[in-house]
């Protein structure tokens, strides 16, 4: 399956270096790919979080099949035809097994098939086992020591997937020094459009969120261009707000912790301006499915 990751590129659509001599691609894909490439004025992605996929397709957690859930949600990903599709850390079960990322890539050919994927590392993935079954980064593969960052752009935004994987299958995360210094030195000169990150861990203070979000919003204060965090980590779906950046808590595929929230993923068509997103949940609360929420950046 050559390419899951990583879909032909224009080269027209090459963009300048940057700063640190990363060469940041437009990526192409099916639908409405073409004109994110070339800069439109709306990007669709497919934002998933914790789909924890195990090798063992019937392992699941409080009556929820991960990997059946994936399945459901691809054909709706497909039909979506997004831009590019970003999975918001936790893509393994549990402690990121090289049998979890096979069965993951199997169940997102058809993804791949129609535009890129990018995934970002959570608490539950192995580093090496995930680089052995996904070499192709999905976007341009950023040099940050020890850690997996890729960035692409999107239409009207540009993205930068972060790390914040600290030990397998241990709770807390931490982007870390190097990571840190990275996004110091990069993000200035990545101010011509809007930027949206994605990290896996919660921002609050507890003991299991990122133990470094202080550290990373000390850097976004220089950085007006960063407009929105996605994140997974806690299977809640909740926006909220925090020194002017967006804060947007995607939900579980794999599962939920509570009754009341859902399972499914978000379908996201990005603006110049902010971010329409709407929800499609396939268990758990489905009250919000297909309920839409705009966004405005600050």
């Amino acid at each position: 399956m050559p390419g899951i990751l990583n879909q032909t590129v224009d080269r027209r659509v090459f963009l300048k270096q940057t700063v640190i001599a990363a060469t940041v691609l437009a990526v192409r894909g099916g639908g409405e790919s073409a004109s994110a490439a070339e800069g439109g004025a709306e990007a669709r992605l497919a934002l998933l979080a914790d789909t924890h996929i195990p090798g063992d397709r019937v392992d699941g957690h409080r009556g929820f099949n991960p990997w059946e859930n994936l399945k459901r949600v691809v054909p709706e990903v497909v039909e979506a035809r997004p831009a590019g599709a970003v999975i918001c850390g936790d893509a393994a079960r549990l402690e990121g097994k090289l049998e979890d990322y096979r069965e993951l890539r199997g169940l997102l050919e058809p993804v791949a098939a129609v535009a890129p994927v990018c995934i970002g590392l959570g608490n539950h993935d192995d580093r090496a086992n995930f680089g052995k079954v996904f070499p192709e980064p999905g976007g341009q593969r950023q040099p940050v020591s020890g850690k997996h960052v890729v960035v692409f752009e999107a239409g009207p935004v540009r993205v930068v997937v972060l790390d914040s994987l600290l030990y397998v299958n241990k709770v807390a995360g931490l982007l870390g020094l190097s990571q840190r210094q990275w996004l110091s030195q990069a993000l200035p000169g990545l101010a011509d459009r809007p930027i949206v990150l994605f990290v896996h861990h919660t921002l609050g203070e507890g003991d299991g969120d990122l133990l470094d979000g202080d550290r990373l919003f000390a850097i976004l204060r220089s950085c007006p261009q960063v407009k929105a965090i996605f994140y997974g980590h806690s299977h809640v779906w909740e926006l909220g707000e925090r020194q002017g950046v967006k804060l947007i808590n995607l939900p579980a595929v794999g599962y939920n912790f509570r009754d009341r929230d859902p399972v499914g993923w978000v379908d996201a068509r990005f603006r110049r301006e902010g971010v329409e997103l709407t929800l499609r949940a396939l268990a758990g609360n489905r009250d919000g499915d297909g309920r839409a929420v705009y966004v405005p950046w600050s």
